[in-house]
């Protein structure tokens, strides 16, 4: 576990756009005190480009009564944090925009692990991504804790379904493809694919740090990845297709939620969706004013007309 620490340590370590760190440093000031580690993850990391892209963040908090104050707002967003995590949001400065999922520490660790059936944290932290603001050391250091169980979550998970030999590609596209499933996504398929491509030398480089960490046995030569024992097939596969159907229902009650909290919530979701699924998505004025029902309306709507999957 500890190759796999110094290899998840050095991968969020390396450096980033400085137009990055500057929107990071402005998320972790709008939560003071409880602001431990600011995550930067997704498509633009992968694209190496921020110009006229929404980043993506995950904001490290302490605690979530501390993070949003106690006013009746703040009791709200801290109940719906701890119901439902996460929260996310979005800011703008000088034109460089963001989205911003919030966690705390406690919970990052937990949704990382095999504390919960959900992968949707393993996902995302098994790829690359990078703090980009921390607290301090010891708020670094315990971020890093928390994300490098994921990609040995993930894989113990997924792997009994890659048969007893794979090349490291078909491994990584095969796991991503159970989490995308696990979601309502409105990406086209073969997502996986983009993802490994995108930075392949680190999915060779963390293959079997994570496979020992997960205590899979396994043989690497070269591409090529060896199982020397095969786990219960049929019992992973229920376990996958109880994800499905959880993790559908609970996207679509995240998405519901996040009408609650993101201002413009509609309008990005209907930009993203038309952006990967190519479907036109129309908000209307009502459903802007009352973002909730909007949501509720336009949820089905999507379902229906395949915009998301």
């Amino acid at each position: 576990m500890a190759d796999l620490r110094a290899l998840v340590a050095d991968e969020l370590g390396r450096p980033v756009d400085p137009a990055v760190k500057e929107l990071a440093t402005k998320v972790a000031d709008r939560f003071g005190p409880a602001s431990l580690a600011v995550l930067f993850y997704g498509s633009c990391l992968r694209a190496h480009s921020v110009d006229g892209l929404m980043l993506d963040f995950y904001v490290v908090v302490d605690d979530y009564a501390l993070a949003y104050g106690r006013g009746v707002r703040g009791r709200f967003l801290a109940w719906a944090n701890r119901l439902l995590p996460p929260n996310v949001f979005q800011i703008a400065v000088a034109g460089q925009r963001a989205k911003y999922a919030v966690l705390s520490l406690a919970d990052l660790g937990r949704l990382a692990s095999t504390a919960t059936r959900n992968p949707s944290v393993w996902a995302r932290f098994a790829q690359p991504s990078r703090i980009v603001w921390a607290l301090d050391a010891a708020a670094w250091q315990a971020t890093v804790e928390a994300v490098a169980q994921s990609a040995p979550t993930l894989l113990a998970a997924a792997v009994p379904l890659s048969g007893r030999t794979s090349t490291l590609r078909d491994l990584w596209t095969g796991v991503f493809a159970q989490t995308y499933a696990t979601e309502l996504r409105s990406e086209r398929v073969g997502r996986g694919l983009t993802l490994f491509d995108s930075d392949p030398d680190w999915y060779r480089a963390i293959t079997a740090p994570a496979l020992a960490a997960a205590g899979v046995a396994a043989r690497i030569d070269g591409d090529a990845v060896h199982f020397e024992d095969v786990a219960d097939v049929a019992g992973a596969a229920r376990q996958w297709r109880r994800r499905r159907i959880e993790g559908k229902l609970l996207s679509a009650a995240r998405l519901i939620k996040a009408s609650t909290t993101f201002d413009g919530g509609l309008d990005y979701l209907a930009w993203k969706i038309t952006r990967h699924s190519g479907v036109i998505v129309t908000v209307a004025p009502w459903q802007r004013r009352f973002p909730l029902l909007g949501a509720l309306v336009l949820l089905p709507r999507l379902l229906a007309r395949g915009a998301v999957r």
